[in-house]
């Protein structure tokens, strides 16, 4: 068996892992939330979550995906399996596949709407649309395929655009391409960030912006929901629950320091999503729309980012050019997302079905782009909120939930603290183990029933959805809720095609002989294993 990759350096995996982390969740999602819930209050419960929930999962996670790694696996279905040494585990395994596969089926989509939206700020059209008062029909006529170039929507243009560009990263290896990609990508990105605000900073009586980010009301501490939300964004912005940490801490060096290297890492985004995101969008909406901050907040995600601030930007001198560094860095920070949510699709080919590297691409490529397809023609008929849902919510909690379990569990605290501690720049105090054993676990565990029976079984059973409400795909006219049922139906039919190739991946022994090679490998290689060749 080929020698799996590994990382080249601490900084490498630093900046994958960050790369993966930064991203529209940052720039985009991270701000409607915190305008929604009053800006400087939302901060509380989101940096409370962050230290209780965020970092210590993201530790189990770099353990268990460093651990899974040494017998030559470096997705969830190989990790638990080698874990709990039982039939089923490979099969709970696949819970850790289903968030990356629903996530890429629209995450590309909308990282192409990025591209457009630059590509517009340098042609002067988004600004012209602005002045006409005429940004949000703008958004909606392309995202809705209704502005072309010739014959062709421009929308389906950039979609193939950006889908090529994230497969030639991803096609070129772990360290040719992930590695090299967001060793540019990330301070570039960075960069343009500053510059960002910089320009915010300077901006005549900014300090009413920045105040409702700072200046918490306490009394909304009293919203459950609030608690919800920001735990929620936390889990979300670190990638947690995706499987994408197991797999990029599957390439690290059995001796790498994960501790310090998860730290940085998580610093990075928060870096990118409080001082960079925080700064730059609701700032600026509170100085420009005022105390209509939550009702801009209203239009949703991208009603923010891509509605709401050409608005902003096209009110300050120069503002086309400042709409192009907002578009290109949010770009910048899909690339690395993007690519890190197919790796984990790649990673299982290639160690558990023992496709090469170019097989394993092609194979996760048509799938993606399947699902991409539904996204695109199904946007106005709710598709990619189901499959936002599924993969970017439900998926993340309940999958993160089961790994913090296992991690304590089933590991056992003992053997995953020496794990996570092994080769650790410096180890970390005793009294963090209550925070993994008990804290977070038990902490998403209520945060998984508490948000079920708040939001996501009305989700689930459809309760929002209008039952006579029609939408049209590729042309042909729907139900809403009869075209959502067809979607999920498309995301179960994936989701058993995951678990087949995983019960074929086994019972050809592909990926069993596979685990046992690299098992030899641990055990009669160990001064190998110190260099970083498993």
């Amino acid at each position: 068996m080929a020698p799996r990759e590994n990382w080249s350096s601490k900084i490498g995996i630093i900046m994958a892992v960050a790369g993966s982390a930064v991203g529209l969740g940052n720039f985009l999602r991270f701000p409607v939330k915190a305008a929604a819930y009053g800006g400087g209050a939302f901060m509380i419960p989101y940096l409370i979550a962050f230290v209780f929930l965020g970092i210590p999962l993201a530790w189990m996670e770099w353990t268990l995906g460093r651990y899974g790694g040494r017998y030559g696996h470096g997705t969830a279905p190989g990790i638990l399996d080698q874990m709990i040494k039982k039939p089923w585990a490979k099969y709970a395994g696949s819970l850790g596949l289903f968030a990356p596969v629903f996530i890429s089926f629209y995450y590309v989509f909308i990282q192409s709407w990025l591209l457009a939206f630059a590509w517009y700020s340098l042609t002067g059209e988004l600004s012209a649309a602005v002045h006409a008062g005429q940004i949000n029909q703008f958004f909606s006529d392309f995202i809705m395929l209704r502005t072309c170039f010739g014959p062709v929507p421009s929308a389906i243009i950039f979609l193939v655009i950006t889908f090529a560009m994230n497969m030639v990263v991803i096609s070129s290896g772990v360290r040719k391409g992930i590695e090299r990609i967001n060793k540019i990508g990330m301070p570039v990105l960075f960069i343009m960030g500053i510059i960002l605000v910089v320009r915010v900073l300077t901006i005549p009586g900014i300090s009413r912006g920045l105040a409702y980010m700072w200046n918490p009301n306490f009394s909304a501490l009293k919203n459950p929901q609030m608690w919800l939300e920001a735990s929620g964004q936390v889990f979300f912005t670190l990638s947690l629950g995706m499987g994408i940490i197991l797999c990029y801490a599957s390439y690290l060096k059995p001796k790498q320091d994960l501790v310090l290297s998860s730290l940085t890492a998580n610093g990075a985004n928060e870096f990118a999503e409080v001082i960079l995101g925080g700064t730059i969008v609701i700032p600026m909406a509170v100085l420009f729309f005022g105390s209509n901050i939550t009702e801009v907040a209203k239009l949703g995600t991208f009603g923010l980012g891509f509605q709401a601030m050409p608005i902003v930007f096209g009110k300050i001198p120069l503002g086309n050019i400042f709409q192009f560094l907002w578009f290109a860095m949010l770009f910048s920070a899909g690339v690395t997302s993007a690519i890190s949510i197919l790796q984990p699709l790649v990673s299982f080919c290639e160690d558990d079905l023992k496709f090469s590297r170019r097989s394993s691409v092609t194979a996760v490529g048509v799938l993606t782009f399947l699902g991409a397809f539904i996204a695109v023609f199904g946007l106005s008929a709710g598709a990619v909120d189901e499959m936002d849902f599924w993969g970017g919510s439900f998926m993340l909690v309940l999958f993160g939930t089961i790994q913090a379990f296992l991690f304590s569990y089933v590991l056992g605290m003992d053997k995953g603290w020496e794990l996570m501690n092994e080769g650790a720049s410096f180890r970390l105090p005793a009294w963090f183990k209550p925070i993994f054993k008990y804290v977070t676990p038990f902490y998403l565990a209520i945060l998984l029933i508490a948000w079920t029976a708040t939001q996501g079984w009305d989700i689930i059973a459809l309760r929002n959805v209008s039952h006579t409400a029609m939408v049209s795909f590729c042309g042909i006219p729907f139900r809403q809720v009869t075209f959502i049922w067809i979607s999920r139906g498309f995301l179960v039919l994936t989701a058993i095609f995951i678990n087949v190739c995983i019960a074929y991946a086994w019972k050809s022994g592909r990926a069993t002989r596979g685990r046992e090679t690299a098992v030899h490998t641990v055990e009669a290689g160990h001064a190998e294993n110190t260099e970083g060749r498993v």
